[in-house]
């Protein structure tokens, strides 16, 4: 599945009316069609009061079309038009001209005051958006503004269905220009948008859900599209390592997790665990000696090198006594809980100049040190993986977070392609780039995992993955959908707030024995 822009739907919708044959007119018959179908399915009453709001532009002429299947399936919905007729055009206008020569009524919103369409929203039991759909450019205008301010007062009390994206999120950016539908649920057509997944989007389109209509996905090979995939259930479980039924712990690989500070002891534990219990062979520990005794009582089941420390923190010489260890590890993860220290810099330097060809895992303040120093990232004869949230990814780019957030896609692709790494840029919605210029974008996250020690797991997880032969991309796209999934799944059981770090890894646990 491809997460699609305004311009690619465009291209995809054209190619498929003037290659394949098949007219917009068809297309909006079934767009309309499969939302109807969604709608029945969604809810339990047999006869549903349904408020279709319809803009002038192709997401309206899906609503007309709406309006008249649900007139098909002997319910009575109420079709605002929100727009002056005379304005639509096109595959819109031939099917309000269908509605109207069935006789079926239309609300024309010019014709009535704001005070009966509050009337009507109050009476309805669904509310379906067609106001707009992907073609929002700026700022919502009056009076379409107030209409949807007055529907998102409805937004906890009765489902909004947003057709194609909720009204006045743009599908590109997911930016909200002053409002937008606050949809409960988004039938979306042939892909999800960009939208969905980045700026403010994720607020506003409530569950999604993508639906055929005849636009065939291989035309995005035939046009030669270059869009970002989302990650599935299917693609997360193919990404897995396949574990051998004669395997045995040295099969499974040795992930080492490299990290811990006197102020930060939690850290590297949460990464080992993580990475044992979803199915590293062997995990060792090399920590600060002065934390050795904390960490081996809380995790028996590593192995540990405890190293020369000063002050709480890495000693210069931990790195000449890690030396002739490294050889042994199939992956690394260097950062987890390891703070700030004098010489980090050179530290990290020289730790680079040990490595050999092992995956490594580079995360928390080890992105910060490194930051003056990314050209070790070029030379590295190994592969790479980043995981920066935003503050660090606006660090490692002299950026503002803002920045970031806006571009997200850009900006990881870009940087991911720079230094020939695997970038996971961390964030409601993750996004995943690859050195070759490849996009994959996380359609899930939760709240739930906003505390310490969550970005912890995850390094763990992508450790242990890599540990157990998986490629770098395989590694992000196991783990990223792992840990949100379980985030998703435990808040449910345990509310948004007391999701703990352990939570997450027995969800890790339950979702790898379900697929």
């Amino acid at each position: 599945m491809f997460a699609a822009g305004q311009k690619d739907m465009q291209k995809m919708d054209q190619c498929t009316i003037e290659k394949i044959g098949l007219p917009g007119v068809v297309l909006m018959e079934n767009a309309g069609a499969i939302v109807v179908e969604e709608i029945l399915k969604s809810t339990a009453s047999r006869n549903p009061k349904v408020i279709v709001l319809a803009g002038g532009g192709n997401n309206g002429g899906d609503g007309f079309v709406i309006a008249r299947r649900l007139y098909d399936y002997g319910l009575h919905p109420q079709l605002w038009l929100l727009v002056d007729p005379e304005r639509i055009k096109g595959d819109a206008r031939k099917h309000l001209d269908i509605y109207l020569n069935r006789g079926l009524p239309l609300k024309q919103f010019q014709d009535y005051s704001f005070a009966e369409l509050h009337d009507d929203l109050f009476m309805a039991d669904i509310i379906i958006d067609s106001i707009l759909g992907t073609g929002v450019n700026g700022p919502v205008r009056e009076p379409l503004k107030d209409v949807i301010s007055l529907v998102n007062t409805y937004a906890d009390k009765k489902p909004i269905i947003s057709v194609d994206i909720p009204s006045g999120v743009s599908s590109d950016t997911g930016k909200v220009e002053g409002v937008a539908i606050k949809a409960s649920k988004t039938i979306t057509f042939v892909f999800p948008k960009k939208g969905f997944f980045l700026n403010e989007g994720p607020l506003y389109v409530g569950d999604w859900k993508a639906v055929d209509i005849s636009v065939p996905p291989s035309i995005v090979k035939d046009l030669g599209l270059d869009l970002p995939k989302v990650i599935t259930e299917h693609l997360a479980k193919a990404a897995v390592p396949i574990r051998s039924k004669h395997g045995h712990k040295g099969t499974f690989g040795h992930a080492l997790i490299l990290g811990g500070s006197r102020q930060f002891v939690g850290a590297p534990i949460f990464s080992a665990k993580a990475a044992f219990h979803s199915g590293a062979g062997l995990v060792t520990l090399a920590i600060p000696e002065s934390i050795y005794p904390i960490a081996a009582a809380q995790n028996p089941e590593s192995l540990f090198l405890p190293l020369t420390d000063q002050d709480g923190h890495f000693a210069a010489a931990a790195i000449q006594e890690l030396s002739h260890s490294l050889h042994q590890f199939d992956s690394v993860a260097v950062g987890p809980g390891m703070s700030r220290f004098p010489c980090g810099e050179e530290w990290m330097k020289s730790l680079f100049g040990y490595l050999t060809d092992q995956h490594v895992v580079i995360d928390a303040d080890a992105l910060y040190l490194l930051r003056n120093q990314l050209d070790l990232l070029n030379n590295y004869t190994g592969k790479i993986i980043m995981t920066p949230h935003p503050g660090e990814m606006a660090r490692l780019l002299n950026k503002t977070v803002k920045e970031v957030e806006e571009n997200r896609l850009e900006i990881a692709i870009q940087f991911a392609k720079e230094h020939s790494i695997y970038l996971l840029l961390k964030g409601h919605r993750s996004v995943i780039a690859t050195p070759s210029g490849e996009l994959y974008i996380n359609p899930h996250g939760h709240d739930a995992l906003g505390k310490g020690g969550s970005g912890d797991i995850l390094t763990g997880l992508i450790a242990s993955f890599l540990a157990q032969g998986a490629s770098p991309l395989n590694a992000l796209i196991a783990a990223s959908y792992l840990h949100a999934r379980a985030g998703e799944e435990k808040a449910k059981k345990l509310s948004h707030y007391g999701v703990m770090p352990f939570d997450v890894i027995e969800g890790v646990k339950e979702l790898l024995n379900e697929i």
